[in-house]
């Protein structure tokens, strides 16, 4: 049976009175200690954003294991927007201690681990090819110069990690394979012959950045393992925002080309979990990514689900703080609403009653700057509590490739270009 979670007024004081002091604060208990050293971090060490830029990739950093080292990743990420100067964000949020990168180099790839010849280039922190980033620190690379990144390539990112703590930070979640020179350093090498094991998460690397033609803005996509593309098929790009992503690219008469997308599985709005609360992780994520004008935020099912789990007013009072913190920002709102999932394991009538009740507020409100209606649009007409059978991955919660593209389809490119 539900338990009812804070009160509005509860929240709302509590909340307000985190905004005061400037301090972010969870409704659900603490995942871990490095979560609560993360929440600190995120307010006192996420760098601006630098000027004129805009995100061309990006994904939410967590606790993510245990760290290694005098190793070389070689991430493989799809960009978006395309430009000049490009920039790296590498987050040790999450981390013990410090960790050092011996090297870190960017190129074009070819295929598997293999790089376009001649296009591996070093990047440099403040003119050095080393940086040590500390515990709960973000730190940019210096623009890359004389090179320009293609909208929809796939960049190659090769960071020698030199020496780290016991915890990672990173993305587990990648949804493409990325590759591993288990020893020494092998950054600078455009080969794949050092490469030889796979693995399909992200480390340290959370956000690329480029100078696009003025006037460029981006849109992150604020969510869960829905928007993370859970059930979408790997290596292939399919995730909603991809989708997105490439409409904007077509799309001559939209100047917000970037998107970043910040999906976390098992994400919630109130409560920490795998990851810190959507409430927690707002300000770095979304609010300090470069050139953002609109986050679009599809979150709420996790809440939902939970046993015990919030009322539809208090999950509205987290809407309400982020729309509040993101307009204060002038970052424009986009809400989704929450889509059906009755099928899946956790599923409950009563859940079904606050979903209803969290998705009038959404589409009726006038709250938000702009609406998305993903639940009309994949739900079955027949069993509206439902999944369409065309859409369902087979888990009754998460999209397929074809629910995802439907997703990426709904949303109209107009209401993404908000002004605050």
């Amino acid at each position: 049976m539900r338990r009812p979670g804070l009160s509005v007024r509860a929240l709302g004081i509590l909340l307000a009175t985190a905004a005061a002091l400037g301090v972010v604060v969870a409704t659900g208990t603490e995942s871990s200690a490095a979560t609560r050293t993360a929440a600190q971090a995120t307010q006192a060490t996420t760098p601006p954003a630098p000027r004129s830029s805009v995100v061309t990739w990006g994904s939410s950093a967590y606790p993510a294991g245990t760290a290694a080292q005098d190793l070389t990743y070689r991430f493989v990420i799809r960009t978006s927007v395309g430009g000049r100067d490009l920039r790296i964000r590498l987050s040790n949020a999450y981390g013990d201690q410090p960790v050092t990168f011996g090297r870190g180099y960017a190129g074009v790839r070819a295929s598997g681990a293999a790089l376009v010849p001649g296009s591996n280039a070093r990047l440099t922190f403040r003119g050095a090819s080393s940086v040590t980033v500390p515990a709960g620190g973000v730190v940019y690379s210096d623009p890359l110069p004389g090179r320009r990144v293609e909208a929809q390539s796939d960049l190659a990112i090769s960071l020698y990690v030199r020496s780290a703590g016991t915890l990672a930070t990173g993305h587990k979640g990648a949804r493409s394979t990325q590759y591993v020179a288990p020893a020494g350093d092998h950054a600078a090498e455009e080969g794949a012959a050092p490469y030889t094991q796979q693995i399909t998460s992200w480390y340290y690397l959370d956000a690329a950045v480029v100078r696009p033609r003025p006037g460029t803005g981006a849109v992150v996509a604020f969510g869960d393992s829905i928007t993370d593309g859970s059930a979408s098929t790997t290596d292939t790009n399919r995730r909603w925002p991809d989708f997105l992503a490439r409409r904007l690219l077509a799309d001559p008469r939209t100047r917000i080309k970037g998107v970043a997308n910040e999906g976390i599985s098992g994400n919630k709005i109130l409560a920490d979990g795998s990851a810190e609360s959507a409430l927690k992780r707002l300000d770095r994520d979304v609010l300090s990514q470069a050139g953002v004008r609109t986050t679009i935020l599809l979150e709420g099912i996790n809440d939902i689900k939970a046993t015990p789990g919030p009322t539809a007013a208090d999950l509205i009072a987290g809407y309400r703080q982020i729309i509040a913190r993101s307009h204060a920002r002038g970052v424009c709102v986009v809400g989704a609403t929450v889509m059906p999932y009755e099928g899946w394991r956790e599923y409950e009538a009563v859940d079904e009653t606050v979903r209803q009740q969290v998705n009038s507020y959404i589409r009726t409100s006038g709250e938000f700057d702009a609406v998305v209606d993903f639940d009309q649009v994949v739900r079955d007409p027949a069993a509206p509590s439902k999944m369409l059978p065309a859409y369902d991955s087979g888990d009754h919660l998460h999209p397929n490739d074809a629910g995802m593209r439907v997703m990426g389809d709904a949303i109209s490119l107009r209401d993404l270009r908000c002004g605050r």
